[in-house]
């Protein structure tokens, strides 16, 4: 892992405080993910305990310890989804991908994420693909979906 780029985040935040957050998400916004490698730099040069670094990865859900797909897949289990078949085709898209909920496809194409609200009861069940909703779904058309992402 060449971890020049980690320096260079460090060196552009060196003095600020309050910068481990920003550096974390810098660092995350170049490898799509926080390497372990790379945390244990931001241990080192900030010189604040890996236990400390760690507390706060794993506190925010906006930091990924595992390498992500390149396509996040939001699917909703809220109430009007759950009763409307969102469980179906959660199925569907286990068997299409073939990952649970919270994986990433060996590919890395797509990372799998169940939320409790999208904001679209009216579209419900509905799944949201990077930025675009996709709503009234069936198990059948989740395949046809997923392949409209090569």
């Amino acid at each position: 892992m060449d971890l020049s780029k980690v320096d260079e985040i460090i060196d552009r935040h060196e003095g600020e405080r309050g910068s481990l957050i920003p550096i974390l998400q810098d660092i995350q916004d170049v490898f799509g993910y926080l390497p372990k490698e790379a945390l244990e730099r931001v241990s080192r040069r900030l010189k604040i305990p890996m236990s400390r670094v760690f507390g706060v990865v794993t506190f925010y859900s906006q930091f990924y310890l595992q390498p992500r797909g390149r396509h996040t897949i939001k699917l909703c289990m809220g109430t009007a989804c759950h009763v409307r078949g969102a469980p179906r085709v959660l199925q569907r898209i286990k068997e299409v991908l073939g990952i649970d909920e919270g994986e990433t496809t060996p590919d890395l194409k797509f990372t799998l994420e169940i939320v409790r609200c999208l904001g679209t009861c009216f579209l419900a069940p509905v799944m949201m693909i990077d930025n675009n909703y996709y709503g009234k779904l069936t198990p059948q058309r989740v395949e046809r979906i997923l392949k409209e992402y090569g």
